[in-house]
């Protein structure tokens, strides 16, 4: 009995360990199929690399004129009193309530914000921000915009008062990175320093500019709000295309803003970058300096207008990304009109008007654009059609920050130029772009001046009837349209591809990107 007792005890071991062992190489097989299965997950922390074609031509957002230079310092750096979200809705953000009485705005501030320099942030620093912008003497190519503001009052420390000349929708232009507010400390001690060095509320941090190459920003770790994911956002100069995506698809990059429409295929066929879709609300058009001859006479802007074929400008060189304008406002824009009617395709009647312009001959013109690859090839296409009806035309394509220097400066015939809207109200895109007042680095490189349309940009801004304020900008629009200020070619659509790591970025209409709570896998 001791015998077999003990045979079985010897193979009730033996069983037992081949269970202890198969439950191991199960379990062994089992956590290794789970690694597998599990995805990557973000992580906070890293350096954000955001490439583009160009650099930027100033960082002070009261003296910032296009979106690319905007985009680094637009919520990140700094901050202004209201912020609009996805959907182009006003929200708090320095200013945590407000009321209007009239012509009066009264906003609450946000307590316990402090600059990145260690200034407070309060009624005089917002006091400080606009008597500078406001004042002729600081020389804001902005301060038209701001032209409703008569007054900027301090009630007490945490409570400010906006009195304006006319009642006005202010929010949305106090949303504008023109509303930025900017350090009283830095104001005081070195403005002249702030197109280099921005000083602001926001998460990030101003680092370093290597002119050329990259701008930098570090988080904001003091910053009052909901802190940014990342440690570091550098924007790097990458002119050429290709390398832009190439770095991309490396993880050298993770977000690529200014896409190339010829991209679209190769990006949706990839498994590692993804693109990111919406419609904007910039304008793109063929401007004209209406101060040089011959294009001072409004009979050779209508021969070219009717010369232009804008349609296979949109399906040859945009790949049908966006859509054919019809005025310099895009559809999503508050005071469009489709109404408004740009010039016919129409060789005959563009040959008749140059005849009777006395330009039956011919003649020479340059076309300025920016090196961005679709300008060059749209300025390329407009060259060729205008060949057409006789007009020899040049393309100058200049580096970003020259291009807008000559277009502020008058120095060109004619452009390819876009506007994009900041506010997503239209006296955005007609103050700035037509109005007088606005000549120059304000907008209208145009250098257009018609007393009617100055009267009735005004009484848009003045009119507090909605209904009404939309046929004063068509009526506006209408005769800006026949004066043949300008040729309406495409609504913008804006495009990122991005490294599908990446997660938390998004860009709104205005092309600024958001990228607060980016995090890298």
């Amino acid at each position: 009995m001791k015998k077999r007792a003990f045979k079985n005890s010897i193979l009730l071991v033996l069983i037992g360990l081949m269970l202890v062992i198969a439950q191991a190489c199960s379990t062994k097989s089992n956590a290794g199929k789970d690694t597998a299965a599990k995805p990557e997950k973000a992580k906070e922390g890293g350096t954000l690399t955001i490439v583009r074609t160009s650099d930027a031509t100033k960082l002070d957002p009261q003296f910032i004129t296009d979106i690319p230079s905007a985009d680094i310092i637009y919520e990140k750096v700094y901050e202004t009193l209201v912020v609009p979200d996805k959907d182009m809705k006003i929200q708090p953000l320095l200013a945590e309530s407000w009321k209007v009485d009239g012509t009066k705005w009264e906003f609450k501030l946000k307590k316990g914000v402090t600059f990145q320099d260690g200034a407070p942030f309060n009624a005089e620093a917002v006091k400080a921000t606009f008597d500078r912008l406001l004042d002729p003497k600081t020389g804001s190519p902005s301060r038209a915009k701001f032209a409703m503001i008569n007054e900027v009052k301090i009630i007490d420390d945490n409570t400010v008062q906006f009195v304006l000349k006319y009642p006005y929708p202010l929010l949305s232009i106090l949303a504008s990175q023109e509303g930025s507010i900017i350090s009283p400390k830095a104001l005081k001690e070195s403005p002249q320093t702030l197109a280099q060095h921005p000083v602001g509320t926001g998460p990030f941090v101003f680092e370093a500019w290597k002119s050329g190459q990259e701008i930098s920003l570090t988080k904001n770790v003091n910053y009052w709000g909901k802190k940014a994911k990342i440690d570091r956002v550098v924007f790097k100069i990458v002119p050429e295309d290709a390398t832009r995506m190439a770095m991309l698809e490396t993880g050298e990059a993770q977000i690529n803003n200014q896409v190339p429409v010829t991209e679209i295929d190769r990006i949706n066929a990839s498994d590692k970058i993804g693109l990111y879709r919406t419609d904007g609300l910039a304008v793109e058009y063929l401007g004209f300096n209406v101060t040089k001859k011959p294009l001072d006479d409004v009979r050779v802007r209508r021969a070219i207008s009717h010369a232009i074929e804008r349609a296979s400008i949109i399906k040859g060189v945009y790949n049908n990304v966006g859509t054919l304008a019809n005025s310099a406002m895009s559809p999503k824009v508050f005071g469009y009109s489709k109404n408004v009617k740009p010039y016919d395709y129409d060789l005959n009647e563009a040959k008749k008007l140059l005849k009777e312009a006395g330009y039956e001959k011919g003649l020479s013109l340059t076309l300025l654009t920016s090196d961005r690859k679709e300008r060059v090839n749209m300025a390329e296409v407009i060259q060729s059609q205008l060949k057409g009806i006789g007009i020899d035309v040049k393309v100058q394509v200049s580096e970003y920050g020259a291009y807008i220097d000559s277009l502020g400066k008058g120095q060109f015939d004619m452009q390819i130029g876009g506007w994009g809207n900041a506010t997503g109200d239209g006296d955005y895109n007609q103050y700035n772009l037509f109005h007088s007042a606005s000549i120059g680095p304000a907008g209208n490189n145009f250098r257009y001046s018609n007393p009617v349309v100055d009267k009735t940009i005004e009484a848009a801004r003045q009119e507090t009837d909605e209904t009404k304020r939309k046929q004063l900008y068509e009526k506006a629009m209408k005769t800006e349209l026949e004066d043949a200020v300008y040729v309406p070619i495409r609504n913008y659509e804006n495009l990122a591809a991005y490294n599908k790591k990446i997660e938390g970025f998004w860009e709104n209409p205005v092309s600024y990107l958001m990228i607060n709570d980016v995090t890298i896998k």
